[in-house]
């Protein structure tokens, strides 16, 4: 079976019927803040919306560090690679992966503690992330705009100490969240043909529909910056397979007592 990505007019079509697939589908991340304060009941709500999200056996793995300490925003602007939206978002949060919590209820209860495995790094992992983007749909969902900030893992022994992080506990990324004042458009997707295979992993045309991809990445680039930039997907890769390796994660994790094993 050969899946293929909706037609603007299928979109609208569907947007019209369900207004959270018109919602997912006009996700962009914002950069720019009105200085707008969230309302306190507001935020609560959302948090609220996060927690609601699907966690590994209930384990709910994750703790949130609201900064709202203005010289600690400010020092988390430095640590994640200069980017002031930290500052000026109405709130920012890290969302951190926690086994800490969970081992010691387990401890607690009298089991016999198997710290330190890939696993409980992965589970608390996924469970901060699942946590989070349940939290993003609610806050797009009330107008809010959003922006992950995973430059935390720039430095995170710092984060750490800056936040005072105990063992078991990293910070896997950050989230801006605010009033948006700014209307970039909706980024491309690869097709989904792409990434949605049928019983197996058949990649023979892979190839050229991503080259089809990058073309309209490199269109996208050129028509939101006005010229100013040249470039497309495979092109924005480049980093992440060079200069954003973040090799120092693995020692790290490891003085945290996660992923030894």
């Amino acid at each position: 079976m050969t899946v293929t990505a909706p037609t603007p007019s299928e979109s609208a079509s569907a947007s019209s019927v369900n207004p959270v697939l018109d919602l997912l589908s006009r996700h962009r991340s914002i950069r720019k803040f009105t200085d707008q304060k969230i309302p306190a009941e507001l935020l609560s709500n959302l948090l609220h919306a996060g927690q609601c999200a699907a966690t590994s056996s209930h384990v709910q793995a994750y703790t949130l560090l609201h900064v709202v300490d203005t010289a600690k925003r400010e020092r988390l602007v430095e640590l994640t690679g200069g980017q002031g939206y930290v500052a000026s978002a109405s709130d920012f949060f890290v969302f951190c992966a926690d086994m800490k919590r969970p081992t010691e209820a387990a401890a607690r209860a009298g089991a016999e503690i198997i710290t330190g495995t890939t696993e409980q790094l992965l589970v608390a992992s996924i469970d901060a992330a699942m946590m989070a983007q349940n939290l993003v749909v609610a806050a797009e969902s009330e107008g809010l705009g959003i922006c992950y900030i995973g430059g935390i893992r720039n430095d995170p022994a710092a984060v750490s100490d800056l936040l005072d992080l105990p063992d078991q506990v990293y910070p896997v990324f950050g989230l801006c969240l605010g009033y948006p004042d700014q209307d970039p458009q909706v980024k491309p997707r690869l097709p989904l043909s792409v990434i949605v295979k049928t019983d197996s992993y058949n990649s023979e045309q892979d190839n050229a529909l991503i080259d089809g991809f990058d073309a309209t990445m490199e269109t996208y680039y050129r028509e939101r910056l006005g010229g100013n930039k040249s470039s497309n997907w495979s092109k924005q890769l480049k980093p992440l397979f060079t200069s954003k390796l973040r090799l120092h994660l693995k020692e790290f994790l490891e003085k945290r007592g996660l992923g030894r094993q």
